[in-house]
């Protein structure tokens, strides 16, 4: 009997182990991590972060959940009404802001996880635009964000004797000289679609206009005769345009050899230089105008790209992505900060960014200096230069948007951003007969309703 009863004994530490192990996988704590990164390949890179934290820390488990920024907003009003929020989000400082002021946030949190980062070493710029009302605490952590400008064919300027187009009228003038309709190509590219792509462009003329949605002291400005001028320059380069509500889609035009200009950001940087990013914007899917093409090797060469525009003032223009703890229970809040810590250790951090080279730059400006940084996998970084790359991140202490008024962030910005105002109002200017002065007025009363003032 007694190896019957050795046996037994067996038995029982192991069922004992498997019960302990199942306890503890049981009391492992679950965040929900909700990102703006949609596509497949940068999916499966940040499940592989989450994958490594989780091995480093048993205890907690990620769920990774992609979601579209254009329909976070929409997607985090249905979660709060559900009582299922996620516990840390990435998203543009916008959305932050507004979900900082409808008290989803956890400011505490997010205070605790920029002093472990290290609140000095981030950009001042990017803090200024997550920074609370109170001037203190912060709606998010600063993440990652790029700076927009004017991508345009050096070639063809110098060809015609055009100026770089970093003014109005000049912007304008190779606008007009670079449209040739019969032969299906066109000037530049600027948003007409009612989503965030039109705000980003339309901002960057207003901010050179010298028009604000507030004023210093937190007064709604937005119906101004700079805005209004803006709104009818905009409805002027429209003619321009692709035919169509267009959005960052239409860059396929300038890839293919069939555009001057266009707007957009750092994130262009990789299409331009390799042959396999380019290859989705080299086909005839996308657009009945397009026939497809070749990949131009030569065409990071012949881009010029301006990220100042000046009319009444210079202005540059940028968006900041941030992460954000939201309220949840004191487990999953120290779980969410040890995830959060964990993403901006130098080789967890660079593994993000270079998902999309120039695109995704850095908040901490310690890291280009890492020698990690500039080895970006696909060779983007060494194809500009590492004085160009520096020149780009370094726009970020000084980043402009309508959200930020003399270092003071306004959260309203934020919620009139979720609700599409103004994209709404530059679409029914080109696409709807609506006159400008109509426009501006409506889209000011809808902001007035909104924000209660």
């Amino acid at each position: 009997m007694q190896p019957a009863i050795k046996s037994l004994k067996s038995l029982a530490v192991t069922l004992g182990a498997l019960l302990l192990t199942s306890s503890l996988v049981q009391a492992a704590t679950e965040i929900e991590f909700w990102t703006n990164q949609t596509q497949s390949d940068r999916m499966k890179i940040i499940e592989t972060l989450a994958s490594t934290f989780e091995a480093l820390n048993n205890d907690i488990k990620i769920k990774v959940v992609p979601v579209d920024e254009n329909e976070m907003a929409t997607q985090m009003a249905a979660a709060a009404a559900a009582g299922s929020l996620p516990n840390v989000i990435e998203a543009g400082s916008e959305l932050l802001l507004a979900f900082g002021e409808e008290g989803i946030v956890d400011i505490e949190s997010n205070g605790k996880m920029l002093q472990k980062i290290g609140k000095k070493r981030f950009f001042s710029g990017a803090l200024n635009m997550l920074q609370a009302p109170n001037g203190k605490d912060f709606y998010g952590v600063p993440m990652h964000g790029w700076i927009q400008g004017i991508w345009y064919r050096k070639d063809w300027f110098a060809e015609r004797g055009l100026a770089a187009p970093d003014t109005w009228e000049n912007i304008e003038k190779a606008a007009r000289e670079l449209t040739d309709k019969s032969k299906n190509q066109y000037g530049i590219l600027i948003g007409t679609k009612p989503e965030g792509y039109t705000e980003q462009v339309f901002t960057h003329f207003a901010l050179s206009n010298g028009a604000r949605q507030f004023n210093a002291k937190g007064e709604l400005t937005f119906n101004s005769p700079q805005m209004l001028e803006t709104l009818k320059y905009y409805q002027t380069l429209a003619q321009f345009n692709p035919p169509g509500p267009q959005t960052w889609r239409a860059r396929d035009y300038y890839l293919q050899g069939k555009m001057g200009m266009f707007f957009y950001s750092t994130y262009i940087m990789d299409d331009l230089a390799l042959a396999e990013v380019a290859k989705g914007s080299l086909t005839s899917e996308h657009f009945e105008g397009l026939s497809g093409a070749d990949f131009d090797a030569d065409l990071v060469k012949n881009t010029g790209f301006v990220p100042v525009i000046t009319n009444k003032t210079a202005a540059s223009y940028g968006v900041l992505q941030g992460l954000a703890a939201l309220k949840s229970t004191p487990a999953e809040t120290t779980a969410t900060e040890k995830f959060v810590e964990y993403l901006y250790d130098p080789y967890a951090y660079i593994t993000f960014l270079h998902m999309a080279p120039g695109g995704m730059n850095p908040m901490l400006a310690d890291i280009p200096d890492h020698p990690n940084y500039l080895k970006d996998p696909k060779g983007i970084f060494k194809t500009y230069g590492t004085d160009a790359i520096k020149t780009i991140i370094n726009g970020f202490e000084n980043i402009q948007t309508f959200t930020v008024v003399d270092g003071k962030a306004f959260p309203e910005s934020g919620q009139i951003f979720a609700k599409q105002i103004i994209p709404r109002m530059v679409y029914s200017v080109v696409f709807e007969g609506v006159s400008p002065e109509q426009a501006i007025a409506r889209a000011e009363m809808e902001m007035q309703d909104l924000i209660g003032r």
